[in-house]
């Protein structure tokens, strides 16, 4: 009991003793939300099929409440385009240009036709659709899908892009996946990941 006793009196004591030596503080302002600053990130590799990761960031994206947009440039086969959106979470927008089929990595001299042109007009029209929902839908984010090699097979102008990474608004990530990415493109990402196969 009179352990007790001396240690709260003790503790008093300087309680007492620290108040009287305080100095006051300046007020300050209080804090402020920082507007958030949205980052270029390359996920790419020396093949095809890296967009697993990036897919499922993006429905987890959606999914917490981030209006998310997915273009997959060179993947067909399910006719979409831009008017045939998937729909994920409420907040996900996934599209594919109006094509038949994947596109190859390269294009053979057979297919510099009629096909050709088609796939080209199909790829331009889901890039313009792209480009417009940015602007209009305050996004969150965007991934591009095989952008790279969609610039390398003469569908997309490489400045383009420059472009649009440069005048998107300031809050909104843009993800660019797949092989091919133009050097430029890499100087202004904030981070870039290289998948390797070993």
């Amino acid at each position: 009991m009179n352990a007790r006793v001396s240690l709260n009196a003790q503790q008093r004591g300087s309680s007492c003793s620290s108040e009287t030596g305080l100095k006051t503080t300046p007020i300050r302002k209080p804090l402020q939300l920082v507007a958030t600053q949205g980052q270029v990130q390359i996920h790419t590799s020396t093949f095809r099929g890296s967009f697993s990761v990036v897919l499922s960031e993006a429905i987890r994206s959606a999914g917490l409440g981030s209006k998310v947009l997915i273009a997959q440039f060179l993947r067909g086969g399910v006719n979409q385009g831009p008017n045939g959106a998937i729909n994920l979470c409420g907040r996900l927008e996934w599209l594919r240009p109006a094509i038949e089929t994947c596109l190859p990595e390269e294009i053979s001299e057979v297919n510099l036709s009629l096909k050709r042109k088609y796939e080209e007009k199909a790829i331009k029209e889901l890039w313009e659709f792209c480009k417009e929902r940015l602007i209009e839908t305050k996004l969150d984010k965007v991934v591009l899908d095989e952008i790279g090699m969609a610039i390398n097979l003469g569908f997309i102008e490489e400045n383009d892009l420059i472009f649009l990474i440069n005048n998107r608004p300031s809050s909104t990530d843009i993800i660019l996946t797949g092989p091919s990415i133009p050097p430029k493109i890499m100087a202004i990402a904030d981070q870039i990941t290289e998948l390797r196969c070993n």
